[in-house]
Parts: structure tokens; sequence; C-alpha cells
């Protein structure tokens, strides 16, 4: 009697099957098992079809059940190899946990690279320190801060464990694969830079599949393309030998619940090494490093032991590198934040869209029927009547009459008010800061979330040759200034003119630098992503900033009633928690002093505005309100 398990390379799956004589109880003991590692297991009589990370998830289980029923194992060839890796796996991780050593000493790191063509570039000594740590694991996760030089120890950490047949595959945000070349052309040997060609995989399923049936030795890919082109991905892992580098890992933070984990989990066991990279591995909470963890060791469990643990340090220690900002003696950065006041119109909008946000907030907390996807939307729009109400203006007009049961007069007024004030007072304060800098002969970066500022702020500093960046804005040659990478060459030049450089996080805040020429960046409005915050601060503050060179980043709070609460001061509130929870995780001093930084700037709450002055403000702007007689008029 026993249980056959077996590997199918063209899903991948696996399967488990009851062989003649197992007893019922072993078998529902086997596929409670199953089904608390993965719901939607397929079980049809004595077969048990599943995804491999299953497999290789209850395998330590599976294992005890054989002891206790007395059963054996037995496998194709595929389901043994695969297991033996994983075995592998477990005593490696297990060995670095006992006794962490060096497989390679960094006083030798760069000798070896030098003879793999590595010349044009000598590591730093964190650089060598964390090659040699990650050339040590079987698979390795860097998360030192942006600038530190992830790319160049991912290169340097597949030159020093490749064997002659081992192709290279780097899944990446799309904006992140000039990096990509540049570190290649910055550290390779030019006598055989020709030979590092990174191939672009892209062009649909068809140009891909094509693409793979000879692939090259070293690719690219993106996270959406990927998700595209799964099983493509998966036979060729499954047939090469491939060492695959996570990029911007923290994109696959959402697991299996995401498309970008769905497609990457089920793939982990396939690669002979993996890789994860991110400055920022944990931007949301804890939650945030379990699928990561869990696609650089399938099947261990160190996803939900860090989640699951009150100090995730002590889980996550020996499988990661990180570089600090105190480590890379980086100069403090001066952040200050500015307090600006709303207008009229601005403010009577705000409590308006207040109501309605906490409406439908406190119903999903009351009923619990849960619609995040409406909820995120108000909050967003709260945010957007704090940056700029005219966006919120243009949008409500768009839609049906009776989405907002407001009264029709006030509400016109209101929006005819805003729609004559036309750019909010944070708009042309970002503006004014960028023109003060100017006239001080320094260039700026203007950070805000939202497409319509970003192009209406680079129109009105027209006049400081203000270029712009957004998603709608594609990736290309820099000799071309309508792409992303043209204009970033253009900010650079002084010859240019630009002075000014307004982008949108989300689009912007990876794979650029701007160190060497910018050390302002303007906050017009923050979103409640840490990620963005932090990778955008990291464009103007990072390695090879010049010589006492001073960081300063300035942020605008819109201020608003107490009685309403302000919006952007949430944002703070998450951003310092979301610090803190990364700063223990990652054990960062540098993560913790920036919470202190935000816990320290004022409050932007009036706490004078009372409830009652808000519904004046309303009714004034509105035309509602009875002029102030004699009697009304106090000395």
């Amino acid at each position: 009697m026993g249980v056959r398990i077996e590997y199918f390379d063209e899903d991948p799956q696996g399967s488990l099957r009851a062989l003649d004589h197992l007893p019922r109880s072993a078998w529902n003991r086997i596929c409670a098992l199953v089904l608390g590692a993965q719901a939607d297991a397929e079980i049809v009589g004595s077969e048990i079809r599943i995804e491999w990370t299953t497999v290789l998830t209850i395998a330590n289980d599976l294992s005890r059940l054989r002891k206790e029923f007395s059963f054996k194992t037995t496998y194709n060839d595929a389901a043994r190899r695969h297991l033996q890796r994983y075995r592998e796996e477990v005593l490696a991780v297990r060995a670095a946990a006992d006794r962490f050593t060096l497989r390679i000493e960094e006083s030798k790191v760069q000798t070896c690279l030098e003879e793999q063509g590595f010349t044009k570039r000598e590591l730093t000594k964190a650089q060598l320190r964390d090659t040699a740590k990650i050339v040590s694991l079987r698979n390795g996760a860097n998360f030192s801060v942006p600038g530190a030089g992830k790319t160049t120890v991912a290169l340097a950490a597949y030159l020093l464990t490749k064997n002659e047949d081992t192709h290279l595959l780097i899944i990446a945000p799309k904006n992140a694969f000039g990096a990509w070349d540049e570190v290649i052309v910055d550290c390779m040997d030019p006598a055989i830079i020709h030979e590092w060609d990174v191939e672009r995989l892209t062009g649909g399923y068809d140009n891909i599949r094509s693409e793979l049936q000879n692939p090259p030795m070293r690719m690219m890919i993106s996270y959406d393309q990927l998700t595209r082109v799964r099983d493509l991905i998966a036979r060729f892992l499954a047939i090469y030998p491939v060492h695959l580098i996570l990029d911007e890992s923290h994109r696959m933070k959402a697991g299996d619940r995401s498309q970008r984990g769905e497609a990457l989990l089920p793939l982990a066991h396939l690669p002979v090494r993996r890789d994860i990279l991110s400055g920022t591995p944990i931007p949301r909470s804890i939650e945030d490093i379990g699928p990561q963890l869990d696609f650089l060791w399938p099947g261990q469990g160190f996803g939900w032991r860090a989640v699951d643990s009150a100090r995730p340090n002590e889980v996550l220690r020996d499988l990661y590198v990180r570089t600090t900002k105190q480590e890379l003696e980086l100069p403090d950065i001066r952040r200050r934040f500015i307090p600006v006041e709303m207008s009229a119109p601005q403010v009577a909008l705000y409590s308006i869209i207040r109501q309605e946000v906490l409406k439908r907030l406190l119903g999903i907390r009351i009923s619990g029927n849960v619609d995040l996807t409406s909820a995120k939307r108000s909050v967003m729009r709260l945010l957007q009547v704090s940056s700029n109400p005219i966006l919120v203006v243009r949008r409500l007009t768009e839609e049906a009459p009776d989405t907002y049961r407001y009264d029709d007069s006030k509400i016109e007024a209101i929006f005819r008010s805003i729609v004559e004030e036309f750019d909010s007072p944070k708009i042309n304060m970002a503006c004014k800061l960028a023109r003060d800098l100017a006239r001080e002969g320094y260039r700026s970066v203007i950070w805000t979330s939202f497409t319509e500022n970003v192009e209406r702020i680079a129109a009105m500093l027209e006049d400081l040759v203000a270029l712009f960046i957004h998603g709608g804005v594609d990736t290309g040659e820099a000799d071309d200034p309508n792409t992303r990478e043209g204009r970033i060459r253009l900010f650079h030049e002084e010859a240019t003119g630009c002075r000014v450089l307004v982008a949108n996080p989300a689009a912007c805040s990876e794979g650029i630098s701007l160190h060497k020429v910018c050390h302002h960046a303007i906050y017009v409005d923050r979103s409640y992503n840490a990620a963005h915050y932090l990778q955008s601060v990291d464009r103007i503050h990072r390695l090879g900033l010049p010589p006492d060179t001073e960081t300063y980043i300035h942020i605008l709070e819109s201020v608003a009633p107490q009685i309403v609460g302000a919006i952007d001061y949430s944002v703070r509130r998450r951003m310092i928690q979301k610090l803190r929870t990364m700063s223990e995780a990652l054990d960062d001093f540098d993560l913790r002093r920036l919470a202190l930084d935000e816990e320290e700037g004022e409050a932007p709450l009036d706490y004078d505005i009372t409830l009652e002055d808000l519904s004046d403000v309303i009714e004034e702007l509105s035309g509602t309100a009875t002029a102030p007689g004699d009697e009304d008029e106090v000395l």
C-alpha cells in the first residue's frame, strides 16, 4: 500500500494517488491536509490534482503521516527531482540559521567577478558584503534601499553562481528595464559587451513563443506581460536551467489575490536559483512580505511564519541582505511640512464629499457588506478635493445626476466657484516653490498622484521649461523627447533650460536617478502607498550624491477644519505606521527616524472652524445666506 506522487511539466502541477490497500483513514487525512493548503484542490476518487507548490507545502506533514500509517511513497522522475531540490533548499536554510558560512570571502568577490568580465565597476564595501552573503544562500533577497546598487549585486550574484548553460530571466516593471541596461554597460568589459544584450520579451503571445523556441541566454519581461504568457514561461523554466531575478518584488505583495502573484507563485519551484529585489518589501503591512518569501522559498512556510511572528525580523534575519542609508553615509534629508489653507469653495466641497465618504465607510463597518473598490474610490475622491478640487468637479459633472443626492442649487454654486477659481492653493503653492527654487539656481521635481495635476502644473511652469512624466508617457530611447527616458535626459542637461520635472510616483518612482542634478522634491499630495513615497524620495537621495549636498523634501498638506478631519493627516498617520512596521521587520534605524520626522510635523488641522462655520460657508457660496444687519455687527 502507498501513495504515488507525480509531477507534470506541462502545467506545472502535481498529483497524489492512493495505491491499492491504502487505509481509507490515511487517505482522508491526506485529503484534509491538501484542502487545508489549497481549498480548490481537485479530488476525484483516489487521485488529487494540485499545484506543485502545494505538494511542497505539505511535504513534511505527508512524511509524518507516512510514518504513522506505515505506507510507502513512490514518484515519477520529475517529482523525485523537484522534491530532492526542495529538500536541499530546506537543509540549506536550516544550515544558514544554525551557523551561516560564506561560500566566498568578501575579499575574493571582486577578483572572481573580474574573471567573469565584470571589470568596469569596483564594488563598494557594502556591495561586497551583500554579494558574498547572497551567493552563499541558495536563493537570496536583497532589500537594500534604492540607490544602494541592488541590480549591481544581483548581476554579480548571477555571474558567481551560474554555469555555462544557465539562462538569466529578469522580471521587472517596464520602467526598470533601462536600469538593467545601464548596470550592464557600467559593469561589464567593453570587449564582451556585445555578448550581453538582454532580450526584451515583448510583442504578445505569438512573438514570445517564437522567441522562446531558441531562447537567448539573458532575457527580461514585465510583470504585466508575464501574466499573459505564464504557460510559455513555465515551459521555458521547466526545460532550461534558469536564474530568475524578481525586481521590485513588492509588486507581487498581494500573492494569489493578484494576477502577478497568481502567475508567479506556481512557477516558484522551477528556476535553479531565485533572487528577489525590493527597497520597500513591506509597503503596507507585514502581510506584504509573505508572498515574496513563499516565492523565494516555496513550501517552507516562511511567509506565514513571518506574518504571524511577534518578531518577524527573527524569521527574516538569515534570508536577506539590506544596505541602509546610514551605511551609505548619506547626509540626512531636510524635510518640512507646509500647511496650505484651503479656499472657501474647496472647504465647502471637501465637507460635502467627506459626508459621502463617511457614510460609505460606516456602512461597511456596520453591515459588513464590503465593497472595497467603491470605498477606495471614495477616499481617493477626498484626496483629490484636498489636492485640486477641479478634478472632482469634472468627474461629478460627468456622472449620473442621482449619484450624489445633495441640494442641487448648493452643489451647482460650489462647483461654479471652484471652476472660477480653477487652480487650488496647493497647485499654486507648488508652482511658487518651484519658481523660487529656480531663481536660486535649483532644479526641482514635483510629485502628485493625479495625472491631470501633472499636466496642469507642467503647463503652468512652461516658463521653466517644465517636463512631465506619467503613465501615458511610454518608455523608449533617450534621444526621443516624447519618451520617459528622453524627458529624464532633457531634465539632466543644463543647456535645455529645464528646471522642473513634474511626475506621478506610480509611473516614475522606480528605475530613474535624479540625484546628480536635483536636490528638491515638492509633494503636492501623497497617497496611502508608502512604497511610492519612499521610492520617489530616493530618486534624489541615493548613492552617488555629490559631497556636502543637502536634500530637501517639501510636503504640502491642506489645512482642513478639525471637525471634518484632514485627509492629508490621515495619510501621514498611516505612513508613520507603515514605516514603523518596515523598520521593525528589517531592523532599519533610518526608517524609524523617518517615522519620527513624520510625527514631528505640525498637524494640518484648523481647530477654530466649527461645523456651524462650515454650514455658513456652504450657504454663502450657494447664495442662500442672509446678509448681516447692523444689529449683527461686532465692535
